[in-house]
């Protein structure tokens, strides 16, 4: 009998030969069963804020199997992310003042919902270039200096193409650290790795940043449920 067929059977007390009041964790075939286990304790049934992990517009998406722990925010966590941030830039250099936001819109948010028109326009991508995205977390591994993630970020979603003309990656990530200190992170890479780059306030705080070979930079930052902060990069190759 196959796993749902356990489940659905032993979700009714009648059909289990069971009377009322009995739990998941009295019946072993349901307690024995990680898989059953985790699906009848699932946070997201009953913590409202882990809405945001159902992105089914996202213009890459993979099952969440709930295998990390949700990551939680606190004052201490927040200031050693700042920390490790700022120890990390100031290896290579002075740290710039993070600059006043530029007037006018940096362009559409890039949220949880952004489709892939968006998250590619951002960029500068052709939307074609999404028929070439696949998800794949190893490609969070390997961004170049200007993409790189801050220490620390747990990488909600991953993926890109390596097609012609289509080199992008999409990272979508979370950490404690400060929305301005990740702001500042970005922007102080892109800028060493000869990116122009600049900041707006609107839609929301966004770094753009791009150079005249075609290489470009989009980091959008907001604040996440957990009090942590949410962060849409997207890059494009020259």
């Amino acid at each position: 009998m196959t796993r749902l067929a356990v489940l659905l059977l032993c979700l009714g007390a009648a059909a289990c030969g069971r009377g009322e009041g009995v739990t998941p964790a009295d019946d072993p075939a349901i307690a024995e069963d990680p898989v059953i286990a985790r699906a009848l304790h699932d946070p997201l049934m009953s913590d409202p804020d882990l809405a945001s992990r159902n992105e089914a517009n996202a213009a890459v998406g993979f099952p969440d199997s709930h295998a990390l722990p949700v990551l939680r925010g606190s004052s201490e966590a927040a200031q050693a992310a700042r920390e490790a941030l700022r120890l990390e830039l100031l290896a290579g250099g002075p740290i710039p003042e993070l600059p006043d936001p530029r007037e006018g819109e940096g362009g559409p948010a890039l949220g949880p919902m952004a489709g892939p028109a968006t998250l590619l326009a951002a960029a500068g991508a052709p939307e074609a270039c999404a028929g070439a995205l696949k998800e794949d977390f190893a490609l969070a591994a390997s961004l170049p200096g200007p993409a790189a993630i801050p220490p620390g970020a747990m990488v909600l979603q991953a993926g890109g193409s390596e097609a012609r003309g289509c080199r992008v990656r999409i990272i979508r990530y979370r950490s404690p650290a400060p929305v301005e200190d990740l702001l500042q992170y970005h922007l102080t890479r892109a800028s060493r790795a000869g990116l122009a780059a600049r900041r707006f306030a609107a839609p929301e705080d966004i770094v753009l940043a791009r150079s005249k070979a075609g290489e470009a930079l989009a980091v959008h930052v907001r604040p996440a449920p957990h009090g942590l902060s949410g962060v849409t990069l997207v890059y494009r190759a020259p």
